[in-house]
């Protein structure tokens, strides 16, 4: 059963060379087919991922649960991600992208259908868990796709543009959650839409979507954009398939450089979380926002994150690869973002939602650039390794906030109030954004590997 599964999912072969008119005719167009199918499936999969969120007041009226509670599942799912985000990633480096990623897309989906079929404490904690695991799925393949058909020299723009697929999808996803709720008239429905639209999505991944150029009769694309060098190309270096102990002992775990980024992600991740797995109840609570409030305070994050995230990547390319020091630049306005946020009193919700857009502005092309990074000092057969082992350090960065805020405000909230409470929240990012910034600055002089 397991070599038969093993067999399904092995990364496409290659086939025989297509004639040269032919390759310049098709590269283009498979080119964008891979950026579209790879872009629209990341962005789904954060429907069935960033729903929980704009609900959890719903959850906590209709079936009692505490933000302690909230905060357990956030982080379970948060830790789950981060452990399927890095098994998976050195799976997909060996994997068909479109099989790959198409049956994580409908996996998680499933789980989705389940969560707002059930009303248990311990079974929702569970059913999140294993949606989790499967959206470990879905960014591994799309790096494998990105990495091989889009070289080194390109990779600042290319990726940023990709990249903001978080940002459609995480967007798109409060909205989509929230309308739910309130056309259907249940919180249920939040997991049921987003669920069915996940379910076509992995219906047009199974079809759009390709493996390498080389499985198609294309050269690679080192070689279809002059990138190789004779070395390369007489030892096909950059198309060696890797063993898992290439990939995990001399790409990642004895890569001091990706240890550091991980380490960053860490931090990085608490910035780009905290408001939202807990914005909208902050609003909420804090400063009056209503449920559909609550939805555009996710929309503000992610869409504030589009523009940014592709200006800042074409400009480190113009830079040499200088991912580091733009990556740096920008925690500073994240962390004067948190400080406003901070010292404004309710009734300005438009403040708040300017501050929440300009923290997405930044914190997605900073973390945007911690992978990028990752890929210019690994190889991109490594990428899905490299990149899910600093994503697990991200989520157990996102795990700590989700069950460490859920905890803190549940305790200080008995002892100091609500809103001391929540200051108290705000401070410990504050820091946590302050570290990451301090990480980030040893990769200020750092470029790709000549």
């Amino acid at each position: 059963m397991i070599s038969k599964i093993r067999n399904f999912f092995s990364a496409a072969k290659h086939i025989e060379r297509l004639p040269d008119d032919e390759v310049k005719r098709l590269y283009p167009r498979y080119r964008w087919r891979v950026m579209e199918s790879t872009f629209l499936g990341y962005a789904t999969f954060y429907l069935v991922r960033n729903n929980l969120s704009v609900v959890s007041k719903e959850l906590e009226v209709g079936l009692g649960y505490t933000h302690s509670m909230i905060g357990s599942i956030l982080a379970i799912t948060a830790i789950a991600y981060g452990l399927g985000k890095f098994l998976m990633g050195a799976m997909s480096d060996r994997s068909d992208a479109r099989k790959f990623m198409a049956f994580g897309l409908m996996l998680t989906a499933v789980c989705n259908f389940l969560f707002g079929s059930a009303s248990d404490f311990q079974l929702h904690l569970m059913l999140w868990a294993l949606n989790g695991f499967f959206q470990g799925m879905g960014w591994p393949p799309c790096g494998r796709s990105m990495g091989h058909w889009f070289s080194e020299r390109e990779r600042g723009l290319m990726f940023s543009i990709w990249n903001t697929s978080h940002n459609v999808g995480g967007g798109i996803a409060g909205m989509l959650a929230a309308w739910a709720v309130i056309h259907f008239g249940g919180w249920q429905y939040a997991f049921y839409v987003p669920g069915a639209v996940a379910l076509i999505g992995s219906v047009y991944l199974f079809w759009r979507l390709r493996d390498t150029p080389q499985s198609v009769g294309l050269p690679p694309i080192e070689e279809y954009n002059d990138d190789f060098t004779e070395d390369e190309i007489a030892h096909g270096t950059h198309e060696k398939e890797l063993s898992f102990k290439e990939l995990f002992v001399d790409h990642v775990l004895m890569n001091k450089w990706i240890w550091l980024l991980a380490f960053a992600n860490f931090f990085a991740y608490i910035a780009r979380y905290s408001m939202l797995d807990w914005g909208p109840m902050y609003l909420r609570e804090i400063k009056g926002a209503s449920l559909a409030g609550g939805g555009v305070a996710i929309l503000a994050i992610e869409f504030g994150g589009i523009p940014s995230t592709i200006f800042l990547g074409w400009i480190s390319d113009k830079l040499g690869g200088r991912r580091g020091m733009v990556a740096v630049l920008c925690m500073v306005p994240i962390l004067l973002a948190f400080t406003t946020i901070l010292l404004t009193p309710a009734g300005y919700l438009w403040l708040d939602m300017l501050m929440l857009a300009l923290i997405g502005c930044f914190i997605y092309p900073a973390i945007n650039f911690i992978v990028i990074m990752a890929l210019d000092l690994s190889s991109k057969k490594a990428i899905g390794t490299a990149a899910g082992f600093i994503g697990l350090f991200g989520y157990i960065g996102r795990t700590v906030q989700a069950k460490g805020f859920g905890v803190m405000i549940t305790h200080y909230r008995e002892v100091y109030g609500l809103d001391t409470a929540w200051k108290i929240v705000l401070y410990t990012i504050l820091a946590c954004t302050f570290m990451a910034m301090a990480l980030l600055m040893f990769t200020w002089k750092m470029k790709p590997r000549a």
